[in-house]
């Protein structure tokens, strides 16, 4: 998980992204939340403001979140928030993420979460050799992309931030790990060997085709020859 400036406009201060409005929940403006923290008692304390990631035409864009109340339900975590006081205000936030100013000089309180200045210029290191560098981390809902140039190269390649392809982080060694599937970093060779000759009119025959193409001409031959007999008998 990547703490960093959220997208979409919002402040360049480093913040850390805490959590995600997944639904509305009840008719009095609750929500059913995504946690992207270890510790939702201590981050969704009553009084404590987010900042909001919402696109620019909402208008929630620049505008605070403030708990109001957190609780358990059914063991999902769920908070209400001031302002939101009935189910069709909380509509209009559903999908947001929330943000939470953090002091650059402390490490993140997770012990999988980092600050996008400390991923940024990392290189990128794929089975023992360097093959680029990050130059950017990018947010969304659903997950979140190192952006990685390619040694050498003037394009950029966005590299899915989860354990399976980014299985280790090393700050102090300066480096990712990645382990991407085929294709991500470079195109896949064509199947050349999959390419079959066209067959029919415009391609060769067949063995047998043309076995039977020659008996039916001989037939020809052969029914030609016993009329013309036939004519000379008569």
């Amino acid at each position: 998980m990547a703490a960093g400036e959220p997208a979409g406009g919002q402040p360049a201060k480093t913040q850390l992204r805490v959590g995600r409005l997944v639904k509305a929940h009840g008719l009095k403006g609750a929500f059913k939340l995504e946690l992207y923290t270890d510790d939702p008692e201590g981050r969704f304390v009553p009084g404590n403001t987010f900042t909001l990631q919402v696109p620019e035409s909402s208008p929630w864009h620049g505008r605070p979140l403030t708990v109001r109340e957190f609780r358990w339900m059914n063991s999902h975590p769920v908070a209400f928030f001031e302002g939101v006081d009935d189910r069709t205000a909380a509509e209009e936030l559903v999908k947001a993420i929330l943000w939470i100013d953090q002091d650059t000089a402390d490490a993140p309180a997770e012990d999988d979460a980092w600050y996008d200045h400390q991923l940024v210029g990392l290189d990128v290191v794929r089975d023992g050799e360097t093959v680029g560098r990050v130059v950017r981390v990018d947010h969304f809902p659903a997950q979140d992309l190192l952006i990685v140039r390619p040694s050498g190269e003037d394009r950029e390649v966005l590299v899915p931030f989860v354990s399976a392809i980014v299985p280790e982080v090393d700050i102090e060694g300066g480096r990712v790990v990645v382990t991407p599937p085929a294709g991500l970093f470079e195109d896949l060779p064509s199947d050349e060997g999959d390419e079959q000759e066209p067959t029919g009119a415009d391609g060769p025959e067949s063995e047998d085709a043309t076995s039977e193409a020659v008996m039916s001409e001989d037939a020809e031959i052969a029914d030609a020859a016993s009329a013309d007999d036939t004519r000379r008998e008569d």
